[in-house]
């Protein structure tokens, strides 16, 4: 089958399937004489093996090390629980960060009146997060600077 029929049975767009041949995740497909490429059952196959991957959040050196594991048929599981334990690790510690960011977003946005005045402790709070330095300085120094320095510091 060509790389849009792969693409179609497999789920996964032929761009990607380019750059997964490019990086070397898989083989470059086989030619046909017209020179387009000519993917199998096998190749549709390990696609979406990758495509499953990719869905939990994989990134391609886990999904080659898992392909690896996968065509390796001496395999020991507790190598591919391995790398699955270490990626839910990851994804907890994502999970952590994203919650702490929509805390902060939510803290944010409940001091936000919303209304047609100019004072906004949403951009108040992001111009200050993260900084130790009181507001009244920060905004000082920003006043002291050169104009075209103020919006690399911002």
């Amino acid at each position: 089958m060509n790389i849009g029929q792969a693409a179609k049975a497999s789920g996964v767009s032929a761009k990607m399937i380019r750059y997964y041949e490019q990086t070397g995740l898989i083989s470059a497909a086989d030619r046909k004489a017209s020179g387009y490429r000519d993917y199998s059952e096998d190749d549709v196959h390990m696609l979406r093996f990758i495509r499953s991957a990719r869905d939990v959040g994989f990134q391609v050196a886990e999904i080659q090390k898992l392909l690896d594991l996968w065509t390796n048929r001496d395999r020991q599981s507790t190598d591919v629980k391995r790398i699955a334990l270490d990626h839910i690790a990851v994804l907890r510690l994502k999970i952590q960060e994203l919650q702490q960011m929509a805390a902060t977003l939510e803290t944010l946005v409940s001091k936000c009146a919303g209304d047609q005045r100019p004072a906004c402790p949403i951009l108040e709070g992001l111009e200050n997060h993260g900084s130790d330095e009181p507001i009244a300085n920060r905004k000082q120094n920003l006043r002291n600077l050169p104009p075209q320095k103020v919006k690399r510091k911002l």
